[in-house]
């Protein structure tokens, strides 16, 4: 391939992953036509991408993003998976799909500055996502609320009762 070529596909990767901070890499050699197909739709419906890339030509246009230190991430036939709500949700549906497939694995990951291995990025897979994280913060956030309106209601709630009987009381008398 020619110098020029070369610099269109890595241009045409800068724009492709601009933005992206994070992603996983995935092998996606001896998956069929139909189970690739499959893959990629099921992946489309999440909004997560896949990408074949040429690893020479990926590393130059991370690198020319600012992102150093993916070398060694970028090993044989590599896929980049992107997009999604977070890489959470992205190693998750890759694992899912390579029990399914029994063929792709996980390579690598990129998240917040940082390259992982397959098993960091196995260990994505079985964190928190963003969704959980935030459902988890909202319950720790509104537990102290809610018992302490508990407190103030439960005895409120005894000196109605008593004042309602006390009441009624009197309007029998009455």
């Amino acid at each position: 391939m020619s110098k020029y070529v070369k610099n269109l596909l890595q241009g045409d990767l800068e724009k492709k992953f601009e933005g992206t901070t994070e992603f996983v890499i995935v092998n996606t050699i001896g998956i069929d036509g139909n189970e690739n197909n499959e893959l990629r739709g099921s992946l489309r419906e999440k909004n997560i991408k896949l990408t074949v890339v040429k690893n020479s030509t990926m590393i130059r246009a991370l690198q020319s993003m600012g992102v150093e230190g993916v070398e060694s991430i970028f090993d044989g036939s590599c896929t980049v998976a992107y997009g999604g709500d977070s890489v959470v949700d992205i190693a998750k549906e890759l694992v899912d799909w390579s029990k399914k497939l029994k063929r792709n694995e996980l390579k690598g990951a990129y998240v917040d500055g940082q390259c992982m291995d397959s098993e960091g990025a196995m260990a994505l897979s079985k964190m928190p996502t963003r969704a959980e994280l935030q459902a988890t913060i909202s319950a720790i956030a509104t537990t102290p609320g809610a018992k302490l309106v508990g407190a103030i209601t439960g005895p409120a709630g005894a000196i109605a009762g008593c004042l309602k009987s006390i009441m009624e009381k009197a309007e029998e008398a009455a």
